[in-house]
């Protein structure tokens, strides 16, 4: 089994509802085991500015799955929870993307499938819930996720009660 994390966002049809379903799809993906969840924070939007706040949220799964077959099964979850892409980094009812697939790093032609993320490192919303439920992160460099979240200032993150 890898260890794989997953950020989560929404900031369509009632957010934490969404957050919420698509972690009990994530419990349910086939030869994987959802580990633990992060709470939920609220995010300013990282692209258009004429959209409502984002919840995020970061999953650690451990599975079986390829990163390929991961990415087609989060593409699954997505696709039936009602995402519809309208414009970059626009508002959307669920975003599921992986951050991490261990220690694996993968540099494809295929734009939805780059591991690490990356633009994991300097999110805020991504970075800090991750080293809530994984304090020890190990980059794939040999680096701990900790001492590079220096690179993500807390920008607009305010973690929900």
């Amino acid at each position: 089994m890898v260890r794989a994390c997953i950020a989560l966002g929404s900031n369509l049809d009632n957010p934490v509802l969404q957050i919420t379903q698509a972690l009990e799809a994530l419990s349910k993906l086939p030869y994987s085991n959802l580990v633990k969840a992060s709470s939920l924070y609220t995010s300013a939007p990282q692209g258009p500015q004429d959209q409502g706040r984002f919840i995020n949220a970061v999953a650690l799964i451990e599975t079986r799955l390829q990163p390929e077959d991961l990415l087609k099964n989060l593409q699954a979850i997505e696709k039936a929870m009602g995402r519809i892409k309208t414009r970059h980094w626009g508002e959307r009812c669920i975003d599921l993307d992986i951050i991490f697939y261990g220690q694996l790093q993968i540099a494809m032609d295929d734009p939805d499938l780059k591991i690490p993320h990356p633009l994991a490192l300097s999110r805020d919303f991504v970075m800090i819930p991750l080293l809530e439920i994984v304090p020890d992160w190990t980059l794939p460099n040999g680096d701990a996720a900790a001492e590079r979240c220096q690179d993500c200032l807390q920008h607009d993150l305010t973690k929900l009660p």
